[in-house]
């Protein structure tokens, strides 16, 4: 049985290092976050501090730099876990030190999310290889507990379930166990659905797409203003890798959308980049604040208010209904809708349902749907693929999917066998917090 008592964080001072960081001190650990610098390890300590909102939290926390306290660190750790940036090379050059003087039982984790694990291990020791796996969590880790479990061919398949039982029962995750393939599972059903998203608003314009994919059809914001979050350099990445080393029935839509590029290079990342923006940019004029929308045409931005957005029928009748709990009702208006934008609306959101239950298999990403559900809906907090097949209806969902030219999944083809039954079964879970957006 696992027992993880000591932790070293590797990249403190990131967001995800100093978040993680405060996962594993909640749940017990005493923690010591490292970095280049120990006042780039302070700031990290700062930042957990914030995110559990409590100075209590520092009793757990002790920080340290890479070149004073590494070895010594490493030396006496349960769990080494890093979270330097999306380098291979950086990540391989730690992960040659901590080879070195790792005790011969110690985890060594990534947090990469989606850079290959065997790559990763790739000429560590035995040891480290049988004790070396990917543990994903998403941002921000004390809030999203949707947590990516990815060992490689050479990690001990004993340690693997022994870590989800830890993470589930110790650290509050809800995790799942996905195949060691670019971007893992969320990563890569959440960004064919945001970069479709974004090469559609190529066509017919930034703020049309995140009102036609808003809220209302089961995430917690819309997609582009998501990328704007995430930020387009890590968007760009993960499309990228997936784009590159994946061949499947969705390839073009990870193809990043040109219009992006030249605006990458001028340093438009999002919201992280205020005083350029992505895809929306924040101003203020006196006391008043406004969003510009970019023209994708152009790359120029413009005022929203110059030209707001005709209401739609269907969208705007989807909204009150899910704001009175009627699921059902909204997605029946979502599959009866009439009309070019209804069309366009259920080819995104139905490419995200056959996409998403396309990725359960032997030879694919996961091995259930639940796995698929668990860190769509607590990684990425949308409406997991299987709760919308149950809001639009068996038959109707596999009818509207043969209509889009679409790919039927065999996790529907067998359950419609038995179309009463409701797919999506996690425990303790109110469906509405998926349409509260």
């Amino acid at each position: 049985m696992i027992d993880i008592k000591n932790v070293v964080i590797l990249g403190a001072n990131g967001t995800m290092g100093a978040g993680c960081g405060e996962v594993f001190a909640a749940g017990g650990c005493d923690v010591l976050l490292l970095a280049r610098a120990a006042e780039k390890a302070h700031e990290g300590l700062v930042t957990a501090q914030n995110l559990a909102k409590s100075q209590r939290i520092a009793d757990r926390f002790s920080v340290g730099t890479y070149d004073g306290d590494l070895e010594e660190a490493v030396a006496k750790a349960d769990l080494i876990f890093e979270a330097l940036a999306e380098d291979i090379e950086l990540k391989q050059e730690f992960f040659t030190r901590i080879d070195r003087c790792r005790r011969p039982h110690a985890i060594v984790a990534t947090v990469s999310s989606g850079l290959s694990i065997a790559a990763m291990a790739h000429g560590r020791s035995e040891s480290f290889r049988r004790n070396f796996l990917g543990l994903h969590l998403y941002n921000p880790p004390n809030v999203i507990v949707g947590t990516e479990v990815i060992p490689h061919a050479d990690t001990d398949p004993r340690l693997v379930p022994e870590i989800v039982r830890m993470l589930e029962t110790r650290f509050g995750r809800a995790a799942i166990i996905t195949a060691d393939t670019p971007a893992f599972a969320g990563n890569r059903i959440g960004f064919k659905f945001l970069n479709e998203a974004a090469i559609l608003a190529g066509n017919f314009g930034v703020a049309f797409i995140d009102y036609l994919l808003g809220p209302h059809t089961g995430r917690a914001m819309a997609p582009l203003a998501t990328v704007d979050l995430v930020g387009w350099d890590v968007h760009k990445a993960i499309v990228d890798n997936v784009y590159a080393h994946t061949e499947d029935e969705a390839h073009a839509t990870f193809a990043m959308p040109a219009y992006m590029q030249p605006l990458l290079e001028h340093g438009h990342l999002g919201n992280k980049t205020p005083e350029r923006g992505g895809f929306y940019r924040r101003v203020k004029e006196g006391k008043q604040r406004f969003n510009l929308v970019l023209d994708p045409a152009t790359g120029a931005y413009k005022d929203m208010r110059d030209a707001p957005l005709r209401p739609i029928a269907f969208v705007e009748e989807m909204k009150r209904l899910n704001r009175f709990g009627r699921y059902q009702q909204a997605f029946r208006v979502f599959a009866e809708a009439a009309g070019p934008e209804a069309d366009l609306a259920r080819r995104v959101l139905l490419g995200y349902v056959s996409y998403g239950l396309n990725r359960v298999g032997e030879n694919e990403v996961v091995r259930s749907a639940r796995d698929i559900d668990r860190i769509m809906g607590f990684g990425f907090n949308w409406a997991p693929p299987t709760a919308l097949v149950d809001m639009i209806g068996m038959r109707t969902t596999i009818r509207l999917l043969e209509a889009q030219h679409l790919p039927v999944p065999h996790v529907l083809e067998q359950a419609a066998q038995h179309p009463d039954q409701r797919l999506f079964r996690e425990p303790h879970v109110n469906i509405g917090r998926f349409f509260a957006g």
